[in-house]
């Protein structure tokens, strides 16, 4: 199961890293091809919250292989995709496969493990969840490389198939509950689709909009604030309810909810900024920048053989507080980067990072899911996995606006060093015409003036990073002044164990 929805997750970078590609063999326009990654994401997000009730319904081992074996035949289907309408509709039905796996596995953690193995298990699902995202663009960028974008999907079709045969085999965890489909809520259900994928569309699509300024964002705003309010309305009122939202009266899982939230932007904001930063600062290809950001990877696979016997000694508030701590210590490194950086200028500041991950995912998923009912896990293994998502969305969506507002308002600072007046900016531009004349090039003026406003729009872009990475570490830090409202979870706490 853990194997299935490493293919689930890696399946959302490894595709990031091949947009260009994928672009060209579908001879789409940089608009067009965007909705290959749109139609998973709001696929994903749909389904994660419905998954807590399907997996009553149908049962877990059902579920996971109706999942895995869905989100298999939609790679192959994805590979042989004949234009991009072809390609967007079995993206998204990828996406609706594949998203309903992750939630199901951290529901079987605190279901079928006794307290003294979930630690083990959260860590291998830990791994997973976060090096699948840093392994993506590396897999991503060799694949397309040395095969075709094809390939990129077509490397699922085994490994799904023997997931799908070995979890049919040897999942037993629970029974079907075949009354459920009877009373199903299709207006709960509806209103739960709506809102998700209205906001997520806008999520995804607002910074290329121009958010407000387009009308098809402030539909989609309109659509996704009525159809949460019915939602809401109808799922804290109705007896039988799709996603049971009464799980937030529990203050650690709520709270839990908020730090996987918090999790959410630093891992996606993250993953997408070094890349961002890498190809357009550095100006890297993909396998290079796979080199960079797979330390993040390397020190968190190391942090859990830290993290994990740690857990077993120490207060879970307390190595929640000292990953929090050390994200944030991370992120504030990678604030102070320039354009000549070296390789280990990034390292460092990803080693801490990565190190960090694995002292937040352990106490998180401990936190919020280890106080519940067992009754309730499933459901609320649903809603605490949304939230990462969502994060992790709401994340990406503020980073390129703020990206774009920080680009002009640094280069406008920038510009006004450069004037005529100044000795500095004359003498740099001096040694660029002599350089571009050297170049026999025909107007080396005009080269020159071009090689100097490359130059300040590539320092804007330092700057704005920087700042980006200021913010990060920001919020980890302010969770900090969460950690008064956890309550300890013993050793043997959690309902989840309570029957084993």
């Amino acid at each position: 199961m853990v194997f299935g929805i490493f293919m689930a997750i890696l399946d959302i970078q490894i595709v990031a890293s091949s947009m260009q590609q994928i672009q060209a063999g579908l001879a789409a326009t940089q608009d067009e091809i965007a909705w290959v990654q749109t139609a998973y994401l709001i696929a994903e997000v749909v389904i994660i919250p419905l998954s807590g009730w399907l997996s009553r319904a149908l049962s877990t081992r059902y579920l996971f292989v109706l999942s895995c074996g869905g989100f298999t035949l939609m790679s192959l289907f994805v590979a042989l995709s004949w234009n991009l309408p072809s390609m967007i509709v079995f993206r998204a039905l990828q996406g609706l496969f594949g998203g309903a796996m992750i939630p199901t596995v951290f529901a079987v953690i605190y279901t079928m493990f006794p307290p003294r193995l979930q630690p083990a298990m959260v860590i291998v699902v830990g791994l997973v969840v976060t090096i699948a995202p840093t392994a993506g663009p590396v897999l991503g960028g060799y694949l397309t490389e040395t095969f075709s974008w094809k390939a990129l999907f077509l490397i699922n079709l085994l490994p799904g198939f023997l997931v799908c045969l070995s979890t049919w085999l040897s999942v037993r965890v629970d029974e079907p509950d075949w009354q459920l489909l009877e009373k199903i809520d299709f207006r709960g259900i509806l209103y739960i689709i709506v809102f998700l994928g209205s906001m997520q569309f806008v999520l995804e699509e607002g910074v290329r909009k121009e958010w407000f300024d387009s009308r098809e964002i402030v539909f989609f705003c309109v659509v996704a604030t009525t159809a949460g309010i019915a939602m809401f309305y109808r799922e804290l009122t109705i007896e039988h309810p799709i996603v049971d939202l009464w799980a937030f009266r529990n203050l650690n899982f709520a709270v839990g909810c908020v730090f996987s939230f918090i999790l959410g932007i630093g891992m996606y904001t993250s993953v997408y900024l070094m890349p961002v930063y890498l190809a357009s600062v550095k100006g890297l290809n993909s396998l290079q920048i796979g080199q960079y950001v797979m330390v993040t990877g390397l020190f968190q696979l190391l942090s859990a053989f830290v993290a994990g016997p740690l857990a077993k000694v120490l207060d879970s508030r307390l190595m929640m507080a000292m990953g929090l701590s050390l994200y944030g210590l991370g992120a504030w490194m990678n604030a102070d980067l320039t354009h000549d950086a070296s390789y280990w200028e990034f390292f460092w500041p990803q080693a801490v990072r990565g190190f960090a991950l694995m002292f937040i995912f352990l106490p998180i998923n401990t936190l919020a899911l280890g106080t519940l009912p067992e009754e309730e896990v499933k459901n609320a293994s649903g809603l605490y996995n949304l939230m990462r998502n969502l994060g992790g969305a709401i994340g990406l969506a503020v980073s390129n606006t703020l990206m774009i507002q920080l680009n002009k308002e640094h280069y406008a600072v920038l510009r006004e060093s450069v004037t005529p007046g100044s000795p500095q900016a004359q003498s740099l531009l001096a040694g660029l015409q002599e350089r571009m004349a050297g170049l026999s090039l025909p107007d080396s003026e005009l080269a020159a003036l071009k090689q100097l406003y490359n130059l300040v729009l590539q320092e804007a872009e330092v700057l704005t990073f920087n700042t980006l990475f200021h913010i990060m570490a920001l919020v980890f830090f302010l969770a900090l002044l969460l950690m008064p409202w956890v309550r300890k979870v013993s050793a043997d706490a959690g309902g989840a164990a309570g029957g084993h």
